[in-house]
């Protein structure tokens, strides 16, 4: 061995507590940094704890037995979770190949007492020691027990201490606006602050984005568009190499719903936006467990501290418009094309009324809250279809007198979005024209003879030239697709179309969330309750701006019995029935009153043909009674005069019957003094033929003005 190498070996004292039975065995050096950058930048700790193999050969150990585990390096020691190299060492220890444990300090084992008690218990099982700077100690024995679990609880101490001391010069730091991790889209840092973004192109499509967002009230509307438009966003990423270089990619999703959430953009300061549930960490997985907290809940929030893109109004505003839009924490419609999918509240409990589909078109509001949270019986439930012919009577109508202004409005907001598009697609023309010319300065000013140089700044050249002919298509195309400007022509053209709304609304190349949108922009809330189990529903509209309007409509029923006027309608179809009637000539009557069947359409001959079978069948008598309130079949009137039915078509023939038809049956009316009149006719008929019929007997008795 060499002076050097000498001088480098740290000088140790053979402890007694190690025996042969543990130099047989393997000396494990456990190396663990809490975090990368620790890696990185703490280069002498990682050192020292390599060292600790020279420690493990001063203590007697060959260097094919000692075994170095750093698979943790960058892991904090707070949890077992994720650290693979701890459960290999624990792995080790259980299979009895394990003598010794070197370890720097203590802390770098475990930073928590149940994962540090873990590894004392299996040590003592296994008679393994462990030994750090201080010295060698024995889990088995009682001293060194007491000794160890001191510093393992001093070790979870000290994590404790240093976390709390960096959180509160966090707060203390962002109780003064000055905490920043990283800059959202379209700010910069600047000292200790955030400033917009210097590029102006950058600035324009955040505008554009929430401009958009207030017109279409939706991020995934803001996304087709941009898509549409070919609208990128301009990112400086802090993770990458390019640290703080202006990149333009494409939007997405996520990244347009944080910009729209975020108050910076209303220029509010807030610090402590995401708060921890513990029962749902993730062990592995830091991410997992964190939720939004609610704006109340914010740790430091100071307003109008930052330069803003939209006010802390519309940022509002805002917010309620993406819960409203949310399926899962607000009021959205999840599918289907109902109009009113999340706008329905029961009348009854309050709760909001959940939608459901037996296919696109057939929608059913019920209310299930009761009875999925406290095992009650459903409040309510009724089809959509009546709901929704009444409501979109309403917007109808609501609109209409609107539409003018709905119009200009349209055609301003258009030829803002047209002079915004071509704006940024000259802006991203400019600079590629600028990234080009600049290539090009390049390539002429270097030396011809520097071969290498000279070659990458040609393919640079002709990499901007490219880009900049790709973005000068992209100018014209959004030149050619948007089209002329909005002249008095097509403003006249756009106002006739609004006054056609009824039409729009009907045909169909509307989409169904296009029908959504409108009724979410009109009404805010729609309150029903069904009267009793009957098939009156009450509605009341609450619209934006808080007016209220109360309706009613019918909705279908299960049994004939729960409709309100049942009992009514029974006794109608018996008494017509006894006169009679047909089972048309009783739905024509039936719907001609106003009544609707259980299904909530108008009656029906099956539907009255089906009733009739059930009243048949509880014992009421439905088939036609000879002369029931003066109506004689003539099947009936035949066998009371006892005249052939020849006889009486003749004398219908000859109007000396008087006849109400129902349906396509023809009935004779005739009460007591008219049946004694026809008596008389039989009985004059069956003399000679050739005798004159009196005007008396031909003539009927009950004036034709009163027909049923």
């Amino acid at each position: 061995m060499s002076r050097q190498t000498q001088s480098q070996t740290p000088r140790v004292i053979p402890s007694s507590k190690i025996s042969d039975q543990h130099l047989r065995r393997l000396a494990v050096v456990y190396i663990r940094q809490s975090s990368q950058r620790q890696v990185e930048h703490n280069v002498e700790s990682t050192q020292l704890q390599y060292q600790l193999v020279d420690r493990a050969a001063a203590f007697g150990w060959p260097e094919q037995r000692v075994d170095i585990i750093d698979d943790d390096l960058g892991v904090s020691g707070r949890s077992i979770d994720g650290r693979n190299g701890f459960q290999r060492l624990l792995a080790e220890v259980s299979l009895d190949h394990v003598g010794i444990i070197f370890g720097i300090e203590m802390s770098r084992l475990a930073r928590s007492c149940r994962d540090w008690h873990h590894l004392l218990e299996l040590c003592s099982m296994f008679d393994t020691l462990l030994a750090d700077a201080d010295g060698v100690y024995d889990p088995r024995d009682h001293n060194d027990r007491l000794l160890l679990g001191l510093k393992g609880t001093m070790s979870e101490a000290e994590l404790h201490v240093l976390r709390g001391r960096l959180r509160e010069g966090q707060l203390n730091k962002a109780r003064r606006g000055e905490f920043f991790t990283h800059a959202p889209i379209g700010y910069v840092r600047s000292q200790n602050t955030l400033v917009k973004e210097h590029d102006d192109q950058a600035r324009s499509v955040v505008e554009l984005v929430f401009r958009k967002f207030e017109e279409l009230g939706s991020a995934a509307g803001v996304l087709r568009f941009l898509r549409d438009h070919k609208v990128q966003l301009g990112i400086r990423d802090h993770r990458s190499a390019d640290r703080g270089v202006l990149k333009w990619r494409q939007p997405n999703a996520s990244t347009l719903v944080g910009m729209l959430h975020h108050p910076i953009y209303a220029g509010a300061y807030v610090y402590g936006r995401r708060e921890v549930n513990r029962q749902k960490l993730v062990p592995g997985q830091p991410a997992k467990g964190r939720r939004w907290a609610n704006p109340e809940d914010w740790e430091v929030l100071i307003k109008d501290f930052l330069p803003s893109y939209i006010s802390w109004e519309t940022w509002e505003k805002n917010q309620k418009k993406l819960k409203e839009n949310s399926v899962r924490y607000g009021t959205g419609a999840p599918r289907g094309g109902c109009l009113l999918a999340s706008l329905v509240r029961c009348g009854r409990c309050g709760y909001r009324m959940s939608i459901y589909y037996a296919n696109q078109r057939n929608a059913r509001f019920c209310c299930d809250a009761l009875r999925n949270h406290l095992a009650q019986t459903q409040c309510q439930g009724f089809s959509a279809k009546p709901l929704e012919a009444l409501i979109q009577r309403l917007v109808l109508e609501a609109v209409s007198p609107a539409s003018l202004e709905l119009s200009i409005k349209a055609a301003s907001a258009i030829e803002s979005d047209r002079r915004s598009l071509i704006k940024n697609q000259k802006q991203a023309h400019q600079r590629a024209s600028y990234e080009s010319d600049l290539a090009r300065r390049r390539y002429e000013e270097v030396d011809p003879s520097n071969r290498l140089v000279a070659a990458e700044l040609e393919q640079r050249w002709e990499s901007a030239l490219s880009t900049e002919q790709l973005a000068e298509q992209d100018l014209k195309r959004v030149k050619a697709r948007i089209g002329e400007e909005l002249d008095d022509d097509r403003i006249r053209y756009i106002n006739s179309l609004s006054v056609n709304i009824p039409k729009l609304w009907h045909r169909e190349t509307t989409d169904k969330k296009d029908r959504q949108h409108v009724v979410r922009s009109l009404i805010e809330e729609v309150t029903v309750t069904v009267v009793d189990t009957t098939e009156r529903v009450q509605v009341v509209v609450r619209w934006q701006g808080g007016y209220e309007s109360h309706h009613e409509i019918v909705r279908a029923v299960g049994k004939f019995s729960q409709l309100e006027s049942g009992d009514i309608i029974k006794q109608r179809i018996l008494q017509l029935k006894r006169r009679g009637h047909t089972h048309e000539g009783v739905a024509a009557d039936l719907n001609q009153s106003g009544y609707l069947a259980a299904s909530g359409q108008p009656f029906t001959k099956q539907v009255v043909g089906q009733l009739c079978k059930k009243f048949r069948a509880s014992g009421d008598a439905v088939d036609a009674i000879a002369g029931y309130q003066d109506h004689w079949t003539t099947k009936l009137l035949s066998q009371h005069l006892d005249v052939s039915l020849s006889t009486l078509r003749n004398w219908i023939a000859k109007s000396w019957l008087l006849l109400t038809k129902s349906g396509e049956r023809w009935l004779v009316r005739a009460n007591s003094e008219e049946i004694e009149r026809l008596r008389k006719l039989a009985e004059h008929q069956r003399g000679p033929a050739c005798r004159q019929t009196p005007d008396k007997l031909a003539r009927p008795t009950l004036n034709q003005s009163n027909r049923s």
